[in-house]
């Protein structure tokens, strides 16, 4: 089986938004992964979003990546808030549109991590349903005026000695929510999971299944 993702071109709030579609033949689910931050060179070439994207791959998902407003080929400008959020949820109606009927799975690292949880909740609150939302050391301080998903499976991991978001407050955020969720903490491992890529591998893996 070929495993190359194709390059797509998604219509989106601001603009052609690019991508990277990979097609699995009777596929589980949808994965949809959401980069870290553009103004700090997020893509979505980044590496651990490329382990995101083999993982949920090999667990038997279709997979979609895509590069926010602004970033690579994709037409705009960077917003940082909400526009970011609307250009996940344009990527998310293509991949839909694309494969009907097939359970979603939301994964987004650093800012990512709030794009993905912040459509989780939209979704929600839409009475939409979303199976699983994957949080990978996420910027959890944008989220304070966003409303968060409360019934899909929610999976947060933090490195434990993150250099760009500090490991207490993503402690103090899964503390805070008032629903099942599990925390994952990764010990001896950086921000960008430096020598750490097989260990977030193995543990998005079987939560996938």
């Amino acid at each position: 089986m070929l495993k190359r993702e194709n390059p797509i071109s998604i219509a989106g709030p601001a603009g052609v938004l690019e991508g990277l579609h990979f097609d699995l033949p009777d596929a589980r689910g949808l994965a949809l992964i959401c980069h870290p931050n553009p103004v700090k060179g997020g893509t979505m070439l980044n590496k651990v979003v490329s382990t995101l994207q083999r993982t949920a791959r090999d667990a038997g998902y279709t997979t979609l990546r895509f590069n926010y407003r602004g970033v690579g080929g994709s037409a705009g400008s960077h917003d940082m808030n909400t526009g970011e959020i609307d250009d996940a949820e344009a990527a998310l109606r293509w991949f839909q549109t694309q494969h009907p009927g097939l359970p979603v799975t939301l994964l987004g690292f650093s800012f990512g991590g709030f794009v993905a949880a912040a459509l989780a909740g939209r979704l929600e609150a839409r009475g939409e349903t979303l199976e699983r939302l994957f949080m990978v050391a996420p910027a959890v301080s944008r989220l304070a005026d966003q409303p968060l998903a409360e019934r899909c499976t929610l999976t947060i991991i933090q490195p434990d000695e993150d250099e760009v978001i500090d490991p207490a407050s993503v402690h103090g955020f899964s503390a805070g929510l008032q629903r099942p969720h599990e925390l994952l903490k990764v010990a001896e491992c950086s921000h960008f999971f430096h020598g750490k890529l097989v260990e977030l591998k193995e543990l998005v893996a079987p939560r996938l299944g």
